[in-house]
């Protein structure tokens, strides 16, 4: 009987794991073709491999420019994010204030606000200041939403360490920075790491503000591929190129924090 289940739960996940990979191997398989292959008829196959259309990304400045700004705005993000949230997430660990339940939950609402609230206020304020089309524009927006889920993340994993960690520590004769970059933050790296993982994740794949708050400098991946669209048509191959590349920073963030998320699953806070 156990076997019956274990051998049903394993083709389940196999069929499952198959079934969530046809996209990714239909687009894999799109961006190795030419357009009037893919036009043409159904194949399963690529019937003449051609990297014409990678060719195009990587020579085209308009599209590896489109990579690196989406690059250097999401990591101004990550950091950010995680720097501010780390003194607020203590803060909600260890003291109790007036109104920092209400504060707390006020945090998560901005999470689960569109961002097409945010998005007039952002383009005047922007334009007001002279902002506009910069890194430090998207990487301060997307700090609106990533902020309180990493303050929410971080409070959990701070929660779960010992009250008796900070006295003893200040009874040895630390001060709160060297308590909490040499104790503490080696205590929470797993915390850290997920908090910085989810926060990279999301400014990755925002699109809405990212692409309003910027035109040339600053013009995110995304942005830039809407370009396959014109009269003649839809670029599918070179489209189907950006969107296989797009996945590689998110598959290298999640290969260097995979045992970090484990963690944070387990811990239940995530």
């Amino acid at each position: 009987m156990r076997k019956d289940r274990r051998w049903m739960r394993n083709v389940t996940l196999i069929v499952y794991i198959l079934f969530a990979l046809i996209p990714l191997y239909w687009m894999l398989s799109i961006s190795l073709r030419t357009n009037e292959e893919t036009l043409a008829s159904f194949s399963t196959f690529p019937q003449h491999l051609t990297l014409e259309n990678y060719k195009v990304i990587f020579t085209d400045p308009s599209w590896y420019w489109g990579y690196i700004n989406s690059i250097v705005y999401v990591l101004m993000n990550t950091v950010m994010s995680v720097l501010v949230a780390l003194p607020a997430a203590y803060a909600f660990s260890r003291y109790r204030f007036l109104g920092d339940k209400h504060m707390f939950f006020w945090l998560l609402t901005n999470r689960m606000t569109p961002p097409a609230v945010f998005l007039l206020p952002f383009f005047q304020l922007y334009s007001s200041v002279g902002l506009m089309d910069t890194y430090i524009a998207v990487a301060l927006a997307h700090m609106l939403f990533n902020v309180p889920l990493a303050v929410w993340i971080l409070e959990g994993f701070m929660s779960g360490v010992s009250r008796e960690i900070d006295e003893t520590a200040y009874i040895d004769g630390y001060t709160f920075p060297s308590f909490f970059v040499k104790i503490f933050l080696p205590l929470i790296k797993s915390g850290v790491g997920v908090t910085a993982f989810f926060c990279f994740m999301f400014s990755w794949v925002e699109l809405l503000l990212a692409r309003t708050l910027t035109s040339v400098n600053a013009k995110p991946i995304a942005a830039v591929m809407t370009r396959t669209v014109s009269a003649a048509g839809m670029d599918w191959g070179v489209l189907s190129a950006a969107g296989v590349l797009t996945i590689v920073p998110g598959a290298l963030v999640i290969y260097f924090v995979r045992n970090y998320i484990a963690k944070g699953f387990a811990m239940g806070r995530v």
